[in-house]
């Protein structure tokens, strides 16, 4: 059973950058596609970006051009380098593969930006 353990969140002024860590325990792990999620206040959860297992990309078009998302797996780990962040970005986030969800959900990181 792979585990899922987000950090890296804090609380930024819009424009700044933050860079999420992904960490997964389990061998499986290189061989699954990952995504981020978030979930903002009242607001349902939502794949922000993902990354398979071949290192291809997509992102939601809100974030295109601001968040990088990208994996080492040789440490377990998939990242979301975030740029440029707006206050619409706040929410905690999470990771998980695309759905269908295959793995528990972590305790996500808490990302805050301030205007």
């Amino acid at each position: 059973q792979v585990q899922l353990v987000e950090s890296g969140g804090g609380l930024v002024q819009a424009g700044g950058s933050l860079r999420l860590s992904c960490v997964a325990s389990g061998r499986t792990f290189s061989l699954n596609a990952i995504g981020w999620y978030r979930q903002a206040p009242g607001k349902q959860r939502e794949l922000v970006a993902s990354i398979s297992n071949g290192d291809s990309t997509s992102y939601r078009d809100s974030v295109r051009g601001r968040f990088t998302i990208f994996r080492d797996n040789a440490r377990k780990t998939v990242y979301l380098e975030m740029n440029r962040l707006k206050p619409e970005d706040t929410a905690v986030y999470y990771c998980n593969t695309p759905p269908p969800i295959a793995f528990t959900w972590g305790q996500g990181t808490q990302v805050t930006v301030s205007s």
